[in-house]
């Protein structure tokens, strides 16, 4: 079994907002393989579908961003799901708003949704794919900045990166993390 899960914050004030980048990613995968969400036990939203006769689970964990390591981590436990078979989609202030990157492994940058999957997971041997949000203007604080809506000339560029990384996650299903970094590194 796979998880593929985008994080982000629940609730229509965070709609559309950099901090909910990954949850827009894998709502377009569920949208790309007519998926359905489903409410499971307050912790997340799930839907599942098989590929390559494996078992694939997109999860949004509606424990608030840094919290998501308690909604992902009793998941891979249940289903004894190991780290390398997890993938995590998500903003990342490193990156300019467009730009995707995909990581096997490595620390959490600052990320508080991150950091929390590596403390409940005890191990940061997992897969990312990290979208571009961009540093905060001069004056803005980074909460601000990641609370806030996407500039109007900044929206048809994260919307494709967005799209990106649903379509790197949804090559993930039938590939190696290793040959999907290759091909969407490469298109960077």
């Amino acid at each position: 079994m796979k998880i593929i899960a985008g994080l982000g914050n629940p609730g229509k004030t965070y709609d559309q907002t950099r901090h909910n980048i990954g949850f827009d990613a894998v709502d377009k995968l569920a949208a790309r393989l007519g998926l359905q969400w489903v409410k499971n036990k307050k912790l997340f939203l799930s839907c599942e579908t098989i590929a390559n006769g494996e078992k694939m689970l997109l999860i949004k964990p509606l424990t608030y961003m840094n919290l998501s390591g308690e909604a992902i981590a009793p998941m891979m436990n249940y289903y004894d799901v190991p780290p390398e078979n997890l993938v995590v989609l998500y903003d990342d202030l490193d990156l300019e708003p467009g730009t995707i990157r995909l990581r096997q492994k490595g620390g959490h940058g600052g990320h508080n949704g991150i950091r929390s999957i590596i403390d409940h997971l005890g191990t940061k041997e997992f897969n990312r794919v990290r979208i571009g949000v961009g540093r905060p203007a001069p004056g803005v604080s980074v909460v601000n900045h990641v609370l806030g809506r996407f500039a109007p000339d900044e929206k048809d560029r994260v919307q494709e990166a967005s799209e990106q990384a649903a379509k790197a996650a949804e090559a993930w299903m039938s590939n190696t993390f290793n040959e999907v970094m290759n091909t969407f590194n490469q298109k960077a």
